[in-house]
């Protein structure tokens, strides 16, 4: 079958969130000991983007209070971005006195949710995030942005795509031009994704865009077809399918990353990361969590294992 190149990309990032997305939600906190385990398998298996955790208050989100110790006991290995997530220029000074050179600042497009968690509209939140980039310019860092309940809100419904366009002026008027566009409770279909992402991507080139999606609903790799079809080319993963935000009811796991890799490598879509190995790691974190997770990949194995057991039956008859 010939490939239609002008339809999907050759080659795909996905960037491993597990470590801070996927285990802030979890009863069981996972060990330092344990992290650096999990860390050391995702970088084995050929990610090159990894968020390790995020600098907010420990009262808040306790699974990530060893955020400061996990990345000054990292290795880091050259050519692999470590980046955390922050809410301020506290998080951000953290981020730097631990030896971080990445962060990523986070707001909501819906005024719902940002009133209703932090009692300000999304456009007043970002006042804040001026201190934030002037102390990134200042310490050679550098800094990139996620846009929660991209795709709808869980107490407004559906977000307005003006409500997006708004926070990514925001953020590039910050001189912000990494961006996320985060479905934060798993309500994105593919045709919302499609629109919206083919939307942005023409309204603002100068924009990298990254998708991030929960897989609440059952509709995560449909959706990241769709943000593929839009030119997307960046995309959030979770090892074993784990996570959830504590500020969003309904936020269940994001997509799971080996998911994510076999059906792309299916495709013929280079991710360059070892699906066996990544498996390996999702097997590790839910281990480590004690719970079945949501990954299929886990479940089921991959396509090319049952032909290859099917061939061996063949070979054995």
């Amino acid at each position: 079958m010939e490939k239609a190149n002008n339809l999907w990309p050759d080659k795909v990032t996905i960037c491993e969130v597990g470590l801070r997305d996927g285990l802030q939600n979890e009863k069981k906190i996972v060990s330092l000991e344990e992290k650096l385990q999990l860390l050391h398998a995702v970088v084995a298996a050929g990610i090159k983007v990894i968020e390790v955790g995020s600098f907010v208050h420990p009262k808040a989100v306790p699974a990530m209070a060893d955020t400061d110790k996990l990345v000054q006991a990292m290795e880091k290995v050259d050519g692999v971005e470590y980046r955390v997530l922050v809410p301020n220029l506290k998080g951000v000074e953290r981020a730097f006195a631990a030896g971080l050179s990445k962060v990523k600042l986070t707001v909501s497009a819906s005024e719902a949710h940002c009133i209703n968690n932090f009692n300000k509209k999304p456009l007043e939140m970002m006042e804040a995030f001026t201190s934030c980039v002037d102390f990134v310019a200042q310490h050679n860092m550098e800094v990139s942005g996620a846009i929660s309940t991209s795709f709808g809100c869980p107490f407004q419904g559906k977000v307005p795509v003006e409500q997006v366009e708004n926070v990514v002026r925001g953020f590039l008027k910050l001189g912000i031009t990494e961006l996320s566009l985060s479905d934060t409770t798993g309500m994105a279909n593919p045709r919302q994704v499609f629109e919206l992402g083919s939307h942005m991507k023409k309204t603002f080139p100068q924009v990298k865009w990254v998708m991030h999606f929960h897989n609440t609903r059952d509709m995560a790799l449909a959706n990241i077809v769709a943000g593929m079809q839009a030119g997307i080319t960046v995309f959030d993963g979770a090892f074993a399918g784990l996570g959830g935000c504590p500020f969003a009811p309904g936020a269940s796991g994001n997509v799971a990353t080996e998911d994510v890799i076999h059906m792309l490598h299916e495709m013929g879509i280079d991710t360059g990361i070892d699906l066996e190995k990544a498996i390996v790691t999702a097997r590790l974190a839910e281990q480590m969590v004690g719970h079945q997770t949501g990954g299929a990949v886990l479940k089921a194995g991959r396509c090319e294992d049952l032909t290859k057991q099917q061939a061996q039956r063949q070979n054995n008859k």
